[in-house]
């Protein structure tokens, strides 16, 4: 069997800080060793110039995070460790999906809509101050995951959507040029989200992250994590009054770094009134102890950049003569830019054949799934929220066997911008269709 491929992108955007170790790094680099798992590794600085635009801090910060990754413990020799910019296909596939991605998804993006709506709230135009990257950053990201046909894809749910985009494009690019010779390009990538990946509480209680500035680096010298996580922000508690350990953000932090035993003790310690002095120092002795060594192989690393580089370019180096250069070689004959002394089989030219409407399951970052019902990259029908996938599957099973029609759906869908229930009905109609020939072909 072929392994399976698992791709995860960073991007150079900031410092690692405590929570990326918890929640990102410590978790990859052990699923890295999984048997059966090809996992590709890349170092995002074509994203992070969307929102950077000082160009000494992608620098650095692609320097500290590859530093950060290699003393945590990637093996570059047993994956596929590089520079998203040093794989030149990765922008000329952004550009190919470009060319079949519908405005109308890219819409409809969180990021997007999110500044949109910002935008309205101010009384400004809709894209003010929105740049064309964070607009296509959705079909880059496409073209990160699509290159290397990924299987799975770790992300945080606010990413879920830009998987299932990824899927959209992929499939849309299958559909026009991969139907009418008989191959499928791109394999559809499934997002993958750990449920037991832990969230770190930053110095001010909120969640860990740069945008808040409430952030404890990761390898900063060992007297100024000490006095950072002296700095942790907790209760008017005193020395002896029992303290709630599940909303405490020094337990919270403790528990990400201790065993289940030395967290048993640390509860029962907060419940006698552990003093919040005593509380810190535990934390900071514990979380000391983990990193300690990380951090020396990290600053052996950092001060060798040339040999960082290295790395990084033979990784690219080796995944483009792989897989890179190969795939973009097939795709460019796929789209047309060929040698023009070379007679293709498919050179004649080929009518797409229709293809009946079809249903796309999801699930949203509210934890919800949801479904649409897509003519191309026309939404014809989007569904609401429902509690289970199988609650969504159902619906959409007994609406492709004609059991129910839109009439029956009493608000659990409705018709999308512009369209008409006629068209629904329409469509829906030649759904059945197509799947009432399918049984008698089969039967």
């Amino acid at each position: 069997m072929s392994p399976t491929r698992v791709l995860t992108g960073i991007t150079t955007s900031g410092t690692p800080h405590l929570g990326n170790y918890v929640g990102a790094i410590r978790p990859a680099v052990a699923a890295s060793r999984t048997p059966g798992v090809e996992s590709f590794y890349f170092l995002a600085d074509y994203h992070a110039l969307i929102k950077v635009q000082d160009p000494a801090r992608v620098q650095r910060s692609t320097l500290e995070i590859a530093a950060t990754w290699l003393a945590c413990g990637l093996e570059p020799d047993k994956v596929w460790f590089y520079r998203q910019s040093d794989v030149p296909e990765v922008q000329e596939l952004t550009w190919f999906l470009t060319c079949v991605a519908g405005k109308g998804l890219l819409n409809r993006a969180h990021a997007y809509k999110a500044a949109v709506d910002k935008n309205r709230e101010a009384g400004e135009d809709d894209d003010a101050g929105v740049s064309a990257g964070l607009f296509m950053y959705p079909v880059l990201m496409a073209a990160d995951i699509l290159l290397f046909n990924a299987n799975k894809v770790p992300v945080g749910r606010d990413q879920i959507q830009h998987i299932e985009m990824a899927r959209d494009i992929g499939q849309r690019f299958n559909h026009l040029y991969g139907e009418p010779v008989g191959k499928e390009f791109f394999a559809m990538p499934e997002a993958v989200i750990d449920e037991n990946v832990a969230t770190l509480p930053g110095l001010d209680g909120r969640k860990m992250s740069k945008s808040y500035d409430n952030t404890i680096p990761l390898f900063v010298p060992r007297e100024t994590l000490k006095k950072l996580i002296y700095g942790i922000v907790t209760d008017s508690r005193a020395p002896g009054e029992a303290k709630d350990a599940d909303n405490s953000n020094v337990f919270q932090l403790y528990q990400a770094f201790a065993s289940n035993e030395e967290t048993a003790a640390m509860r029962q310690a907060f419940a006698d009134g552990i003093a919040w002095g005593e509380a810190k120092q535990a934390l900071f002795e514990r979380i000391d102890r983990e990193i300690s060594p990380l951090r020396e192989k990290y600053d052996a690393l950092i001060a060798q950049p040339a040999h960082i580089e290295a790395i990084l370019r033979d990784g690219a180096h080796r995944l483009r003569e792989r897989y890179a250069r190969p795939t973009l070689d097939a795709l460019r004959a796929a789209v047309g830019l060929r040698d023009l002394s070379q007679v293709h089989a498919g050179s004649k030219a080929k009518a797409v054949k229709a293809t009946a409407p079809t249903f796309k399951q999801y699930r949203e970052a509210d934890g919800r799934f949801y479904f649409k019902f897509v003519d191309g990259d026309r939404v014809l029908m989007q569904s609401g929220g429902f509690d289970s996938a199988r609650d969504a599957g159902t619906l959409i099973s007994a609406l492709k066997s004609g059991v129910s029609g839109f009439d029956a759906l009493a608000g659990a869908a409705t018709p999308g911008e512009g369209v008409s229930q006629d068209e629904v009905r329409e469509a829906l109609a030649a759904v059945v269709e197509a799947e009432q020939e399918k049984s008698a072909q089969k039967a």
